[in-house]
């Protein structure tokens, strides 16, 4: 590309400063429009959670029972691509207009899934809802970066963390109430009041100009990251389940990750504006905190998936009271996220904050690992807050690390890159430690048939049956359990690289 061209191709007009939203003295967002970014990102995070429980009903209307997953799996896949695209496009044509019309887009799917007649349509439709759900937090967290500077964004930044162990426990809770008392659709419905709220309180209430970009839009690498994650999460999604993990499916799934992901990356070297830019990894702290974010979300869900198998085939739990144990879990994440966002939010030492949360996450994990067919439920539940404390550290340092070590021009790309890496880190930690917890089960004795019994039909079959479920569940608990540990260590050794660098000021 001659010089003449590149000069026409990356023109940026002058960038201005960001102007303050009413009431935001300091130049932050303010109260009401932080309150309205809140909501934005509630929808996203809810939605993720809250389908789980209608989805037997909505099995029971529609029919499809052969393609239920991929009512999950559809908002998941498009969630995940969209989201670096969204980043992009809020840093290239600004962020309020980006963060504005995913919520619109998002708002567009909800309708159309509370209105779908078929499996078919409804799958389609919550495609549409990833799409838009994939900018909600993106959006959110890059205002706020761009707004405010690290070192007074803790707070801010950890009331948004917060909001996924609230989004964890409340989702299916919401859902099976709004299920049982409404409708299933009303799963969907309900997304619409919030969001026109969120959508009232940003659009007339923020006030931020960004700078303008003048570029050609990365198609290729749009095209070979949408490739890579395709076959990540379907790999995450179909390996040891629907296919073996040695078939040609799932290996071939894993080659075209890897061969679109390389290629990925040498195309986004030479692009003039890449969806994630490669200077972003220029920054040792910027790619410990990746590293970090991928562990911890493998970590995170891994446990929190299948510690409730161990509630209800073990512990006698209903599916409501198997969740509602996790509570501790969801308190420790909650808890700690505050907590690092109230310390570091007039700036301060960060880096004992991953440190702590690697070997919470550690010791939390191999304390899980002493339960029992015969442990108390009460100790089971209580013993999940020490995990949980340290996830909570981890996922708030590596925020703000991210943030910190993202220029404003970068910001979306930033926060976009951090969200895709724990989601891509989530859904092949499930896969991963699920098919260690399946092996596990049948080692240990399950019995023939077993893993597709409820947990009502096993409470039903006389004791010995009973006994071997819960010694098979136990052991494959532990699998998981030691999975999350071995992710632990590996976390608190990584989290020693990171190095102390101030939170800027401006």
């Amino acid at each position: 590309m001659s010089r003449f061209t590149k000069d026409t191709h990356d023109r940026r007009e002058p960038e201005p400063e960001a102007v303050p939203s009413p009431a935001g003295e300091s130049g932050g967002p303010s109260k009401l429009v932080l309150f309205g970014l809140l909501l934005g990102l509630m929808l996203g995070l809810l939605d993720g959670t809250i389908v789980g429980t209608a989805l037997p009903t909505i099995v029971g209307d529609l029919g499809g029972l052969d393609h239920l997953s991929w009512v999950v799996t559809a908002y998941l896949l498009t969630a995940s691509l969209s989201t670096p695209l969204w980043g992009k496009l809020g840093d290239l044509y600004g962020r309020k207009g980006s963060f504005v019309w995913s919520v619109t887009v998002f708002l567009a799917g909800s309708v159309l899934s509370g209105l779908a007649q078929d499996m078919g349509q409804l799958i389609a439709f919550r495609a549409v809802q990833g799409l838009g759900a994939g900018g909600l937090m993106v959006g959110a967290i890059s205002i706020i970066g761009v707004m405010l500077p690290p070192s007074q964004a803790g707070r801010s930044q950890a009331m948004i963390g917060a909001m996924m162990p609230v989004a964890l426990v409340g989702g299916p809770l919401l859902g099976g109430f709004l299920t049982d008392q409404l409708n299933w659709r009303w799963v969907f419905y309900v997304n619409l009041p919030i969001g026109a709220l969120a959508l009232l309180v940003v659009g007339t209430g923020l006030r931020l100009h960004t700078e303008r970009v003048r570029s050609r839009i990365d198609f290729a690498g749009a095209g070979l990251l949408c490739a890579a994650i395709v076959a990540l999460t379907l790999l995450g999604s179909w390996g040891g389940t629907a296919y073996a993990w040695w078939s040609p499916q799932t290996i071939g799934l894993g080659v075209t990750g890897a061969a679109a992901l390389a290629w990925f990356v040498r195309v986004e070297r030479r692009a003039d504006e890449p969806i994630i830019p490669p200077r972003l990894f220029a920054d040792r702290n910027f790619t410990i905190a990746q590293v970090l974010t991928f562990l911890t979300g493998a970590a995170m869900l891994g446990a929190s998936t299948y510690l409730p198998q161990y509630m209800q085939f073990v512990r006698g739990a209903s599916s409501t009271a198997g969740g509602l144990l996790l509570l501790p879990l969801m308190a420790g994440m909650f808890a700690a996220q505050l907590l690092v966002g109230r310390l570091l939010a007039n700036g301060g030492r960060y880096r004992p904050y991953p440190l702590l949360g690697g070997a919470l996450t550690f010791a939390g994990a191999l304390a899980l690992l002493t339960t029992g067919t015969t442990t108390p439920t009460a100790v089971t539940s209580a013993l999940t807050l020490v995990l949980g404390a340290g996830m909570g550290l981890l996922m708030q340092s590596t925020l703000l690390v991210t943030i910190n070590s993202a220029t404003p021009r970068d910001m979306g790309a930033a926060t976009g890159t951090t969200t895709l890496v724990r989601t891509i880190g989530s859904s092949l930690g499930v896969a991963v430690l699920g098919a260690v917890y399946a092996s596990r089960l049948h080692a240990a004795g399950m019995p023939e048939g077993g893993t597709a019994w409820t947990p009502v039909a096993v409470r039903g079959m006389p004791e010995d049956v009973r006994d071997a479920v819960r010694t098979a569940v136990t052991e494959g608990l532990h699998g998981v359990l030691l999975g999350a540990t071995l992710l632990g260590a590996v976390i608190f050794l990584a989290a020693w690289l990171m190095r102390e660098v101030r939170l800027r000021e401006e």
